[in-house]
């Protein structure tokens, strides 16, 4: 493998970034874990994500702002050691890395699953390997190609949740797959009410809402391969809640009105259940495919992020310098081997406990991405304060309700880690993690990982000298 110093290449372009985003907001948890959420909050489930998607566009927005006057690979990470200090830095760095991790762990353990059906005698383990190996090479070759990737796979969910959607809205109308006979929207309301569980229900399922989220940061990464950095993330971030409303509140809409929210998730998944009442037999092997690719898609995303993290904090000089290389494609080959090398604990968690991986890993994951979040805000406010009137003035992409709406968002973050900690399941996220960060706080003291000195303004060197931002 060759190795250099140049940095990485601006080799993502609109319809990829585009895509990139939405697909990071569609999740297997639409496919198959809402039901679980549905049983706790009812129809309410549709404020649950709406609540949570206004909370995560207003993330996303101040991620942003950041992203668009400082486009740089390290992203949120970058921000945190520029506005918080280096510790945060360096601990949102190795968090986000290790969130991806265990992420792309239940990813690929999804994927032994699905495939499971098809091929029932192949032991889960092999297909969680098979997985790993295949997305970690379409990372090893070039940006472009991760972004081709992740462009056909978003294609795949959005057509097939356009098409329930569409098919759904037929029953509920037209009476289509029910001998005409139009269903109405009578289920919303009809069994127990709109509020079946109450306030505490639509409290209830938030954490398992934000866990589907879990990912939509991943634009900001982005930020430093976008060829139009200033055009394509104010686009891309814009466009997320729209998104949200219209194909997650839209299609739980539409499962919601055609069936008793009490019966969803007792006769298997609701999309399966609605193409086959059209008429589509072949339904189940349909989905199936769709939440494969929507667990191949997540694992692909993962291997990006974890190899830019760690690409980033080399550049920090909070990680090994060897790490900060690129191959003459512009790909931090060495970093993202090293993901997938600790990967691979995951392919032996899934020939060791195979009934466990996936609850323990997704639990883990909400916390590292609440984490997330929380310093994404944290590092806006302080960035907004570090600058002049007239630099506040001429921010080209702002986010709204400053400072109110960073605030609220903070403590809605503080509501889910606190519904976290109620639930047993959900309880060894709050060990795992935490533990974690003091780890890694002992480690950045003993070791004395004291970051490199890096501008606030820098950007990669590209091949595209336009695209630069201005110096400041």
């Amino acid at each position: 493998m060759k190795a250099s110093k140049q940095d990485l290449q601006r080799g993502l372009g609109e319809r990829q970034i585009r895509l990139m985003a939405l697909g990071a907001a569609i999740g297997v948890g639409l496919f198959l874990g809402s039901a679980n959420a549905i049983k706790m909050a009812g129809p309410g489930i549709m404020l649950s994500y709406i609540i949570g998607g206004a909370v995560i566009f207003m993330i996303m927005r101040a991620l942003g702002e950041m992203a668009v006057h400082n486009p740089v690979a390290g992203s949120f990470s970058r921000y945190a050691q520029d506005y918080i200090g280096p510790l945060a830095g360096y601990l949102t760095g190795w968090n986000y890395w290790f969130l991806w991790l265990v992420t792309c762990i239940a990813e690929i353990t999804a994927v032994g699953i699905y495939m499971g059906i098809w091929f029932p005698d192949v032991p889960r383990w092999i297909w969680a390997l098979a997985a790993l190996g295949a997305m970690g090479s379409v990372n090893l070759l070039a940006v472009k190609a991760y972004g081709e990737f992740e462009f056909w796979f978003a294609l795949i969910k959005v057509v097939t949740i356009v098409l329930m959607i569409i098919g759904g809205t037929g029953m509920i109308v037209f009476g289509f797959g029910n001998h005409g006979v139009a269903l109405g929207l009578s289920n919303l309301w009809a069994h127990g009410g709109f509020f079946p569980n109450g306030a505490q229900g639509v409290l209830m399922s938030l954490q398992m809402v934000m866990f589907a989220y879990l990912g939509v940061e991943m634009i900001g990464l982005t930020a430093g391969e976008a060829a139009n950095p200033k055009k394509m993330i104010p686009d891309a971030i814009n466009s997320v809640f729209w998104r949200i409303l219209i194909f997650y509140v839209g299609a739980l809409f539409v499962i919601l009105s055609i069936y008793p929210w009490n019966e969803i998730g007792t006769q298997g998944s609701p999309f399966v259940m609605t193409f086959e009442r059209l008429g589509i037999r072949t339904a189940a092997g349909i989905i199936n495919f769709v939440v494969l690719t929507a667990a191949l898609s997540s694992c692909n995303g993962g291997i990006f992020s974890t190899g830019r993290m760690l690409y980033n904090l080399a550049q920090q000089g909070q990680a090994l310098s060897m790490f900060a290389q690129t191959s003459v494609s512009g790909v931090p080959r060495r970093a993202i081997l090293l993901s997938m090398v600790a990967l691979l604990f995951g392919v032996a968690l899934n020939y060791l406990v195979p009934e466990k991986v996936f609850m323990w890993m997704t639990s883990i994951s909400t916390f590292g991405a609440i984490w997330t979040w929380g310093v994404i805000l944290v590092a806006q406010i302080k960035f907004r304060k570090s600058l002049s009137p007239a630099e506040r003035k001429a921010l080209a992409f702002r986010m709204p309700f400053w400072p109110y709406g960073s605030w609220i968002a903070l403590a809605f973050l503080s509501l889910v880690i606190g519904l976290m900690a109620y639930f047993p399941d959900t309880r060894v996220a709050l060990v795992v993690g935490p533990a974690w960060l003091v780890l890694l706080t002992v480690l950045y003291y003993a070791l004395r990982l004291a970051p490199a000195r890096v501008k606030r303004d820098e950007t990669p060197r590209t091949t595209k000298s336009a695209d630069r931002p201005a110096r400041s």
